[in-house]
């Protein structure tokens, strides 16, 4: 079975804890704003990328 990858404006949570807008896709990966984090990992700035295979859709 084949993941579902994120399309531009779906939300995603990674790292279990931290949510994002996805602002583009990329060919292995995805840019994401983050807009929620309720982990201890700080980003400098509010984007991020992110694997395709380290990620759930949310919306």
């Amino acid at each position: 079975m084949t993941k579902k990858q994120a399309t531009v404006g779906n939300i995603i949570e990674f790292n279990n804890g931290i949510k994002g807008v996805v602002q583009k896709v990329n060919e292995n990966s995805v840019i994401v704003a983050i807009t929620e984090n309720r982990t201890s990992q700080e980003y400098e700035g509010d984007r991020t990328v992110i694997n395709h295979k380290k990620y759930t859709i949310v919306s």
